[in-house]
């Protein structure tokens, strides 16, 4: 394994373009093999709705679904195989935007920003605070790309419930969005988004970054795929403990429908949507699709750092 300064010599000579899109790559080949689990996850956390019952919004019969297993089965033999994957494009372009630029903020504020210790070490807490800042700024950068995927992933439950589709596509989806919201309903629900990525970034970035180098330090552990693959599990399950409750907000907040000024009929903000989800469904409700998200998150994870990390290595680049 090479020391920190041998490292350290190699990052000039590779472009922070390079690093974007290294990242970008790892995170398409993830998000591609994992996505069912993120489809069975928004129909579970939209499941029982309680605004939506008592506004009458979606009164009509739908299907009810418990489990992960049981939800990715219903949509398969209901709506088609293929429908496991509805929403899966703008899925690959929120990546490309997102991890993107989550893992270039998070190496510049390591590298540059924050600054490691003499020995080479990054602190835990300038860890915490370059996963969260790092998560917030590329979530924010590709919200619109995640309120269109929420939006294509709610589809195949509206045409079961006798709906007329609201989108029908992606750039059909952007433009109907822009026309009845203007600039600020591409942003729809960034809030709720923005805090989930700062916690989720907190779990999966912080934990595989510290993780990692705890293995490395103190451990017989080398720098290759069994290492990675122990700092992925650990920040596959603590991002999903820490994401889930502001997954479900954000996922509520983006799907509700809007008035013709593109405010939310059924929450006024993600603090709103918080207390009417605790006060009809309990605390637990927080917590809908919990396993589908980290039976996702923990693959996802691990496909996507193995890759990274790979990819890393195949094209020259110092590892993560």
């Amino acid at each position: 394994m090479g020391t920190f300064q041998d490292e350290q010599t190699k990052l000039p000579k590779w472009p922070r373009l390079t690093k974007f899109t290294l990242s970008a790559c790892a995170a398409s080949v993830a998000e591609l093999v994992t996505f069912p689990l993120d489809l069975t996850k928004t129909r579970l956390q939209m499941q029982g709705e309680a605004a939506a019952r008592r506004s009458g919004v979606g009164s009509r019969a739908q299907p009810t679904y418990r489990g992960m297993v049981r939800t990715a089965i219903g949509i398969a033999r209901e709506e088609g195989p293929l429908k496991l994957w509805q929403g899966v494009t703008p899925a690959i372009y929120r990546h490309v935007v997102y991890s993107g630029g989550r893992m270039l903020a998070y190496e510049q504020l390591r590298e540059s920003v924050l600054g490691r210790n003499a020995d080479g070490s990054f602190p835990l807490w300038k860890a915490v605070v370059g996963g969260m800042v790092a998560g917030a700024v590329g979530q924010f950068l590709a919200s619109p790309t995640d309120l269109v995927k929420v939006q294509m992933q709610m589809e195949g439950r509206r045409a079961l419930e006798g709906k007329e589709p609201r989108v029908r596509g992606v750039s059909h989806a952007f433009i109907k969005i822009f026309s009845e919201g203007g600039i600020r309903g591409l942003w729809a629900g960034w809030v709720p988004n923005v805090q989930r990525a700062a916690l989720v970034n907190l779990g999966d970035l912080t934990t595989y970054d510290t993780v990692k180098h705890f293995l490395l330090r103190n451990t017989p552990v080398e720098d290759n795929s069994i290492c990675h693959s122990l700092a992925s599990i650990c920040s596959g399950l603590v991002a999903a403990t820490m994401g889930t409750p502001a997954d479900v907000v954000k996922t509520r907040i983006m799907n509700q429908p809007r008035d013709l000024h593109g405010r939310g009929l059924l929450y006024k903000s993600s603090i709103d949507c918080l207390i009417q989800s605790v006060k009809g469904e309990g605390f637990w409700s927080l917590y809908k699709g919990f396993l589908p998200t980290w039976m996702r998150m923990a693959p996802w994870s691990m496909t996507f750092w193995l890759t990274f990390e790979q990819i890393r290595k195949a094209m020259g680049v110092s590892s993560f």
